[in-house]
């Protein structure tokens, strides 16, 4: 029978002790990946000669290997002080620098090692990488060019080079490259990873996940492909998928924040808050820098009404923000008290980071003439959404003599009522859902679109990717998301005196398109409330003043919270009543009310029910009460137009000003306060003095027909107003600037 044969058998060979046979050895273990055996032999060498560079160069790599990159860097720093002519060791030494996080010193390195071997290819697609943590693409995508050149079969140089160019805006692309990648090396499982990151970023999660899939098949051990796995289940909407691979990543690296962040991704899909917010604690405690851990661990709180430490939390994610330690997602830091200032600076951030300007502009500065202005809207809402149940009756009232109007449905196709209606509206309606970024901007350039108008900006389905490869003359902001986008590629935005005042101008990188009235649309032609609902029905007690509130529970913060309460205490028999967006809040909400001493019975919840319902249940309500720092929008204009007065505090924000801009359009600018103190004791006199509140609501009825807010055939005659102006300003060859349309 034939012996079994040890590989490392010639470990138990004599070695020659002298340092050349020493050297030998070392280097024989440290290429067959025994490091503790290399390091072993290296030191025995240094014990003989302490100035040995070769040992001194080497043991550093090996401390690198071991995750050891300051010890690393040490050693490699004292051989270089023997000999600073090797441009291998500036390389590691570089190497070691970068996982230090010290990029600017690993440039240096790099750019050492290729000035005394400008052919070390390795070397440049090094420099690559660091140009790409240093956020600066072009640059390394020619070293990573250079590295090919010298060197046209390096796997890794393609696969630098691919994200290079999708940091670019040029995923397609970037796709290529992976793919040559893979075809120099057919188990490059980084190179899989990768290319499964662009063809998400291509929309294309499916072919996403089978590419990580593969990287998996050939590493097993790939934690931070089960957590980019992960996210494709996310947008596949398959959450629970999600959060096994995000456990399987945590399992091989416990240490990966992103894996922990996207956890918290997918408990909050689950609805599983709780669990969200402690794996966002975990996420925040292991990298407190890590992009949307502090805002995600935030909101999540405040979905479930968990106001420990709000205060301190809010401060600090707000000067995280102001000194650009921390990029947060804007949609949700519109809920958290801050600043114009704050808010712009997270809109830029957060541009910077997920949708650069792309280089390559589908528009070429040609100017179109066509006979009727071609107007575009993007968005992912036009089917049953608050967007689009706001916005249909514009759509249909647009003046077909002066404008063509096309939809870009970007989001899923319902089958409901709303989108049959809506498909109706335009002159062109394509469906983009399946489409890529780069694919929606080609057919933007190829349909000559004038104006190109996003509906979502930040929010859930946006495509703002779209708008960064400047598919269109003149890109617009409106409705969808209530601020800036801190985007040079956004021409304008839509607005109004009111959420845009003049002293808050500066904090816009947008120039301004003034309405006269309000600058939210609403559709004169959606449902009437007819059915009557009784108090037994909806859960109320058959008497007292109800004050009602049906913002999602994130809106709701401590201060505003604590207002309400004094005001139960100041009303006999009043109740509030609240939308349960979960059970979680609404349990921490009584639990609120009883330690501020309201019995927390006064507080209900309403469970969500269709529109036409929804809109009928609001007659049981005396009174709607507003939040702070993010206003009722949509929510507001459902209260008025079901007869519901609505009362709100004016905030410092474009989102906190937003129902003191349909109050003034339907004339009811009396129940518009400019401090809390004033909110509450309208609140209470409202509800001590019947009467005054008998004159409001008439008010409100007879002013739904009389004045601007749900008059669509004017506003939508404005907006128009505010496109043709656009229009000829770019048609003159003029740069835009901020427009004031008058009534």
């Amino acid at each position: 029978m034939a012996e079994a044969v040890d590989p490392h058998a010639q470990a138990d060979l004599p070695i020659d002790p002298t340092p050349l046979g020493l050297l030998d050895r070392g280097m024989s273990y440290h290429r067959q990946g025994r490091l503790a055996d290399a390091e072993r032999i290296y030191k025995a060498i240094l014990r003989q000669q302490p100035k040995h560079f070769d040992a001194l160069h080497l043991l550093g790599v090996v401390a690198i290997q071991c995750q050891q990159a300051r010890q690393g860097a040490e050693l490699i720093e004292k051989a270089i002080q023997l000999n600073p002519d090797v441009a291998g060791a500036h390389s590691n030494l570089g190497k070691a620098r970068r996982d230090l996080k010290d990029y600017a010193g690993a440039l240096k390195s790099f750019d050492r090692a290729i000035l005394l071997d400008p052919g070390f290819a390795e070397a440049h697609n090094n420099r690559a990488s660091v140009l790409l943590d240093l956020n600066r693409p072009r640059e390394a995508l020619a070293s990573c060019n250079i590295a090919i050149d010298l060197k046209p079969h390096f796997a890794e140089a393609y696969d630098t080079r691919g994200l290079a160019l999708e940091n670019l805006g040029r995923p397609e692309e970037a796709l290529a490259s992976y793919d040559k990648a893979i075809s120099l090396k057919a188990d490059f499982a980084a190179a899989y990873n990768n290319r499964g990151n662009t063809l998400l970023s291509l929309r294309r999660a499916s072919d996403a996940l089978a590419s990580y899939d593969k990287a998996l098949a050939l590493l097993p051990t790939f934690a931070m492909a089960y957590c980019n796995r992960g996210t494709a289940f996310i947008k596949l909407n398959r959450p629970a998928e999600a959060l096994a691979s995000f456990d399987r990543a945590i399992v091989l690296e416990p240490g990966l924040a992103l894996a922990h962040l996207n956890r918290g991704r997918a408990l909050t899909e689950l609805n599983r808050l709780d669990e969200a917010v402690v794996a966002y604690d975990k996420a925040f405690a292991l990298q407190s820098d890590l992009a949307e851990a502090e805002g995600n661990r935030l909101l999540a709180k405040m979905k479930i009404c968990r106001w420990d430490n709000f205060d301190s939390d809010s401060t600090s994610l707000v000067s995280s923000v102001l000194n650009r330690n921390q990029i947060v997602t804007p949609l949700a830091f519109l809920a958290v008290p801050s600043s114009n200032e704050a808010q712009l600076k997270c809109a830029k951030l957060w541009i910077a980071r997920e949708y650069p300007a792309s280089d390559r502009h589908v528009w070429q500065r040609q100017r179109y003439r066509h006979d009727r202005i071609r107007v575009a809207y993007l968005s992912p809402d036009l089917h049953k959404h608050a967007i689009a149940l706001l916005a249909a009756g514009l759509f249909k009232c647009h003046d077909r003599n002066r404008f063509h109007i096309t939809a870009l449905s970007s989001g899923p196709d319902d089958n409901s009522e709303i989108r049959q209606r809506l498909r109706e509206s335009f002159d062109q309606f394509v469906d983009v859902a399946a489409c890529s970024d780069d694919e929606i901007a080609r057919l933007v350039g190829k349909l000559e679109i004038d104006i190109l108008v996003d509906l979502a900006g930040f929010t859930f389905g946006s495509r703002t990717a779209v708008c960064a490869r400047r598919p269109a003359p003149i890109s617009v902001s409106y409705l969808g998301y209530p601020g800036t986008s801190g985007a040079d590629y956004i021409d304008y935005i839509i607005a109004d005196r009111i959420v845009i005042p003049e002293q808050h101008r500066e904090f816009y990188t947008e120039k301004v398109a003034y309405l006269p009235n309000s600058y939210q649309v609403n559709d004169a032609t959606r449902i009437v409330p007819g059915k009557s609902l009784t108090r037994e029905e909806c859960g109320l007690p058959s008497t007292g003043f109800v004050y009602c509130c049906f913002n999602t529970s994130h809106k709701l913060t401590p201060f505003i919270f604590h207002t309400w309460m004094r005001i139960l205490a100041k009303v006999p028999d009043s109740i509030l009543w609240l939308l349960e967006t979960n059970t979680t809040a609404a349990d921490n909400l009584k639990k609120e009310a009883a330690r501020l001493g309201v019995s927390p019975e006064r507080i209900n919840f309403a469970k969500r029910l269709s529109l036409p319902d929804h809109l009928a249940r609001h007659c049981l309500a005396d009174l709607f009460l507003d939040t702070l720092p993010y206003n009722a929008h949509t929510t507001a204009s459902d209260a008025l137009w079901a007869r519901l007065p609505v009362l709100t505090c004016l905030g410092n924000t474009f989102s906190g000003r937003v129902s003191a801009s349909l109050l003034h359009a339907i004339d009811l600018a009396e129940l518009v306060t400019d401090s809390l103190d004033d909110y509450e004791r309208m609140a209470v006199e409202l509800a001590m003095h019947p009467e005054r509140l008998a004159g409001v609501r008439n008010r409100l009825a007879a002013n739904l027909g009389t004045t601007p807010l749900f008059n669509t055939k004017l506003f939508t005659e404005h907006l128009e107003s505010a496109y043709s102006a656009m229009y000829e300003r770019h048609q003159s060859q003029l740069p835009p600037e901020d427009i004031f349309v008058q009534s």
